[in-house]
């Protein structure tokens, strides 16, 4: 056996160092554990840093909500002890329709000030819309941004200081009760949590299918574009509310979505979410369309890109836009929302099963570390951390 294949023992190995797998290795760590993250690559590549770093908390419901009201707290604790890049900004949801204005109240109804209601007059105050653009909005206070290729990196920089070992460049063949196969050798581990998202079929490629789980492409971008004025928060439109959980469930949610699909089928054809965060250096993040399979094509139609950079520009009033970057998102996606399983005994599969995984990933995590062990310690932030 040569020095690169020495065999080594933990109470956790984590396969996979995405959102999920670094909040794995952090609850676990947490909690004393001796722990080793095993990842593919030389760097996460996947869903956790593609997508908008947008932390859409209030918008979720059911099991989703739960684990996002523990991830915001993570969140917030990572800002101060990793230098996480976090903006306290809520969210702002542009209403243009009286249909979507109503999804809008009904949520606030029942949320209380985790939805703050504005008139057509606030909105335009509040959001670089073209003129008479909005019949009104929402701001939600509670939700966070933060900037997904620095949070990775800085998170998983934060666990190695702390004494978590990484194993990069490394490929995971098999997973068996307290044993890892991986290119440079076994591993032995206690636990082990595997939480590889959407490649979890190259793993369990059973589990994937009776889960129904594929995977599912997003077409994204990143502009500069010079706005009336900044984008101060993340920002929601209708495609928005006919997505996540929380506004969906929505008495007039249906009548939303029968509107929407019914005006621009080829909006809905792209399954659209149309939505905006403004990164640190000024630019804009636009997405974003979805196709699913369980192999999705590297091949990207210019004209999905054609139909966002229109819309922006509608929405905005604006007509120069530069493109800066293109990219494919991709994230597991399946009918739930979380797939959890413990497939053998001390094996565990994690991964949010819609695009998600940002907001909800920590939590999610969490939950999984603390079924199979004692509680964490409390969460302490700084003065000015919330």
């Amino acid at each position: 056996m040569s020095t690169s294949q020495v065999r080594s023992a933990f109470d956790v190995a984590v396969v996979g160092s995405g959102i999920v797998g670094l909040g794995a290795a952090l609850a676990a760590h947490r909690r004393g554990l001796r722990v080793v993250v095993i990842e593919r690559g030389s760097e996460p590549s996947g869903a956790s840093v593609r997508n908008f770093g947008h932390l859409c908390f209030t918008p979720q419901a059911g099991l989703a909500r739960e684990f996002a009201l523990t991830s915001r707290e993570l969140w917030l604790g990572l800002a101060v002890d990793a230098g996480v890049w976090l903006r306290e900004s809520g969210t702002l949801v542009a209403a243009r329709r009286d249909d979507e204005l109503a999804v809008l109240e009904s949520l606030a109804e029942t949320r209380g000030d985790e939805v703050e209601l504005l008139s057509a007059a606030e909105a335009a105050e509040r959001m670089p819309l073209a003129a008479g653009t909005a019949v009104g909005g929402a701001f939600l206070p509670r939700d966070l941004q933060a900037n997904p290729r620095q949070a990775v990196a800085a998170i998983a920089a934060h666990l190695e200081r702390e004494g978590v070992e990484f194993r990069r460049r490394t490929a995971v063949g098999a997973v068996r009760p307290g044993r890892v196969e991986t290119s440079r050798g076994p591993i032995d581990a206690g636990r082990v949590i595997v939480a590889v998202n959407h490649d979890i079929d190259l793993l369990y490629p059973d589990v994937a299918e009776r889960h129904g789980i594929v995977r599912c492409a997003l077409d994204m971008l990143r502009v500069t574009a010079e706005l009336r004025m900044p984008l101060a928060a993340p920002l929601l439109t209708g495609w928005s509310l006919v997505r996540y959980g929380a506004f969906s469930a929505t008495p007039a949610a249906a009548a939303l979505r029968e509107r929407l699909h019914a005006e621009r089928p080829d909006l809905a054809a792209l399954d659209l979410n149309q939505m905006y965060t403004r990164l640190p250096d000024g630019t804009l993040i636009v997405g974003d369309t979805h196709a699913r399979g369980a192999t999705v094509a590297p091949f990207q139609a210019e004209s999905a890109f054609e139909a966002m950079l229109e819309e922006t520009r509608s929405l905005f009033g604006i007509d120069a836009l530069r493109v800066v970057e293109r990219w494919q998102g991709v994230y597991a996606s399946g009918p739930a929302d979380f797939l959890i399983e413990e497939v053998e005994p001390g094996v565990h599969l994690a991964a949010a099963t819609t695009g998600i995984g940002m907001t909800t990933g920590l939590g999610l995590a969490e939950h999984v570390v603390a079924g199979f062990t004692s509680p964490a310690p409390t969460i302490t932030l700084q003065k000015g951390a919330s």
